[in-house]
């Protein structure tokens, strides 16, 4: 993109007032959403949150959602992955399999069977292996707590969360698959991430374009799942980030 343009495009950007009832954060955060290309491409695109093109672009370095792959997609809603998954595994023509699961409703995404229910609740697994067919090829999740505004506190939820889900992939994942999971800067994940090591290939931490480059998003990935057998530790991280 030419200075010209990024000149014309500035001076196009939406500016939103702060109204009597919301904060300058709303404000920022409203004037952010209208003037993210990302918004506007999933919108004409149909594709349910922004988020959708961060799994995308990941797959696209990594290539992980293969066809016929079994998937499941934890605290999906409102579906952007669960569309993305579906469409590289070829759900829809019955080539893979992908199953959402979360406790919020979540309207229904082309072959993709949505689990209405906590991934915590201790019959989750087996109802998510049966829903697939067997067990998982990749384990996604996205989830983040709702911030407090305090980044420590932030940052101590969603690796929680994190390794909360890790521990729920440990369980339905086959061998050889592959976890992806949302982190953020922080500084506490090491024994995690030393955990996964022992528990998987390779781990790394990658960022997509999608993710913007003022946030402290992370993802965690891990591949070559070996379901309970000693590992060699691989310290390998192609996007040059230390995990």
């Amino acid at each position: 993109m030419t200075s010209k343009t990024g000149g014309r495009q500035d001076r196009l950007k939406v500016r939103v007032k702060t109204a009597k009832r919301r904060s300058a954060a709303s404000t920022r955060w409203l004037q952010r959403q209208l003037n993210d290309p990302y918004v506007a491409k999933a919108r004409s695109e149909g594709y349910r949150s922004r988020a959708a093109y961060k799994l995308a672009e990941i797959d696209d370095k990594y290539g992980f959602l293969k066809p016929g792959a079994r998937v499941v997609d934890l605290g999906a809603a409102p579906g952007g992955w669960s569309q993305v998954a579906a469409e590289r595994v070829g759900a829809a023509q019955g080539k893979g399999k992908v199953v959402a699961i979360d406790i919020l409703e979540m309207d229904p995404v082309a072959g993709v069977e949505v689990l209405h229910l906590d991934f915590l609740d201790e019959t989750a697994p087996d109802q998510l292996r049966a829903a697939l067919g067997g067990p998982a090829d990749v384990v996604l999740s996205d989830i983040a707590p709702p911030t407090t505004g305090h980044k420590q506190t932030d940052h101590l939820r969603i690796m929680g969360m994190c390794e909360t889900a890790l521990e729920f992939a440990r369980e339905v994942l086959a061998p050889g698959g592959t976890f992806l999971a949302k982190v953020l800067r922080g500084g506490t994940e090491t024994q995690m991430l030393n955990d996964m090591k022992r528990d998987f290939d390779k781990v790394r931490h990658v960022k997509p374009p999608a993710s913007r480059a003022d946030s402290a998003e992370l993802y965690v990935m891990a591949t070559g799942f070996r379901g309970g057998q000693a590992p060699e530790v691989d310290t390998d991280n192609t996007d040059g980030q230390e995990a």
